[in-house]
């Protein structure tokens, strides 16, 4: 198994731990998860034009993990801690498993910056134990989170943007699109904290779902360029998903959704 699995696809979602917000930002005010998260938010607002809270009040709520084999297949598609969601159960999952599967390479999309230090900070906060993933007896580049070690993992947006020389504007939307695939959809990563309060898991983590299909298709054309493969082989491994999704299409509403608004890249070579 570990053996046949070389990388984990895989995306966070997560939402304000509102009782944090209120004990770190508003001590002695009495203010409940909800007033304080909702006082945050304006507040960030008012400063910064986004009300997107940082990450290190955030817990994680849906985390999808593609299982990629080193063909570069999908294996599988899992939903970590289904259907219970909780949140130490969820990073446990996410580290045990990185390990179970003899230390696949983590791939995300601005994952450096966001969704890795949300994991890591979740193992702090529960006590989870990532001995590997330091690696504190190993050479500093050979330590998993080294910011440069691309064999632990592999941020997509660093690969494009030169590990930050340049701003790559547009994000996963925009990398995803021009591949032809949908992108962001009916929802953003701004509103998932709203639809978190309305009790909408199941559409988070169809969300999410979205997100690391369009990850591992950007994924696919970042080892083009790199020469991991050929453009051939890139272009049978989008047809083999497509069919993988046709027949997976009744499990998900994701799945369905992704299809609907599934394009094909436009090859100018064949023009």
């Amino acid at each position: 198994m570990s053996a046949k699995v070389k990388y984990f696809v895989f995306d966070v979602e997560s939402v304000a731990d509102g009782d944090l917000v209120s004990q770190v930002r508003y001590p002695g005010e009495s203010l409940d998860s909800q007033a304080a998260v909702a006082r945050y938010r304006k507040e960030l607002m008012e400063e910064r034009n986004s009300d997107f809270i940082p990450y290190t009040f955030q817990l994680p709520v849906s985390v999808v993990i593609a299982k990629i084999t080193a063909d570069f297949e999908i294996d599988d598609i899992v939903l970590l801690d289904e259907p219970e969601y909780r949140p130490h159960v969820i990073a446990q999952h996410f580290w045990r498993g990185w390990e179970r599967y003899g230390e696949p390479t983590f791939v995300s999309f601005n994952g450096r910056t966001f969704d890795i230090p949300l994991m890591e900070l979740a193992a702090y906060r529960f006590g989870i134990g990532i001995e590997d993933w330091f690696a504190d007896q190993a050479r500093s580049f050979e330590q998993p989170r080294n910011r440069y070690n691309t064999r632990a993992h592999l941020d997509l947006q660093d690969v494009l943007c030169n590990f930050g020389a340049t701003r790559f504007s547009g994000g996963l939307n925009l990398a995803a699109q021009l591949l032809g695939k949908p992108g962001k959809m009916d929802v953003q990563g701004s509103m998932v904290q709203d639809m978190y309060d309305r009790g909408e898991l199941d559409q988070i983590n169809d969300y999410c779902r979205c997100d690391v299909l369009d990850t591992y298709f950007v994924f696919l054309r970042c080892c083009v360029m790199n020469g991991r493969i050929t453009l051939e082989h890139e272009q049978e491994l989008i047809s083999s998903t497509k069919a993988w999704l046709i027949e997976r299409r009744d499990l998900s509403p994701a799945y369905r959704q992704y299809l609907e608004q599934w394009g094909d890249w436009r090859n100018p070579w064949d023009a």
